[in-house]
């Protein structure tokens, strides 16, 4: 019987901003899954720089489809409670 397991766990954390990926997926603080282009969007283009190690990082360029501060800005501008 083996008494080991073959689980392995690969941690990367960015050095300017703290993204953290485990195993290669993208982590939010709160522990939810990440998605690289947001991250992107709402840091990475802003403020990072070359030692972001963000995959999906384009610096001065936003992705489509993605959350951004603007888009967050707009929503609580519009946000009505029920």
């Amino acid at each position: 019987m083996k008494e080991t397991s073959d689980l392995t766990l690969n941690r990367t954390e960015c050095p300017k901003c703290s993204a953290v990926w485990l195993n290669g997926q993208h982590y939010w603080h709160t522990g939810k899954s990440g998605d690289e282009k947001t991250l992107n969007n709402l840091v990475c283009a802003n403020y990072g720089d070359l030692t972001c190690i963000n995959p999906t990082k384009q610096s001065e360029k936003y992705y489509e489809g993605h959350d951004t501060w603007e888009a967050r800005s707009e929503f609580i501008k519009n946000w009505k409670p029920e």
